[in-house]
């Protein structure tokens, strides 16, 4: 699933950017330049989300860009995440399922070189989207 929350980046004296979200409590990150505070931010939104649906939390609704003042030293800018995504990217640690086949069908597969935890991934990819 796609969110899109507003992020007010702010110029520091060395040259990078602070990042915030308003609407995401905890939600700060900062950059050395404008395009690594942008990748910052995205990985900032996938955390929090994460971490939110993690809990059980409701996401708050994001604010309305129009809201906000820009000027030379700050701005706001929409930043999106494909949550689906990002969990797939962040969270690939291998979990240990026992499963029972019967014996001729593990016997075939293994002659063939089949490679059970491959299959079994690519099938609930598959299925599950």
């Amino acid at each position: 699933m796609k969110y899109i929350y507003p992020a007010t980046f702010t110029k520091e004296k060395d040259g990078g950017f602070s990042v915030s979200f308003p609407d995401l409590k905890g939600a700060h990150t900062c950059g050395d330049n404008l395009e690594e505070a942008l990748f910052m931010a995205q990985d900032c939104l996938g955390f929090i989300l994460y971490g939110m649906e993690e809990d059980k939390e409701k996401f708050p609704s994001a604010s309305k860009i129009a809201g906000y003042k820009n000027s030379d030293e700050k701005f706001t800018n929409l930043i999106s995440i494909d949550l689906s995504e990002y969990k797939k990217r962040v969270d690939d640690k291998p979990i240990r399922k026992t499963l029972y086949i019967p014996k001729y069908l593990n016997d075939k597969a293994e002659a063939a070189g089949v490679n059970f935890s491959a299959l079994l991934r690519q099938t609930l990819e598959k299925k599950l989207g």
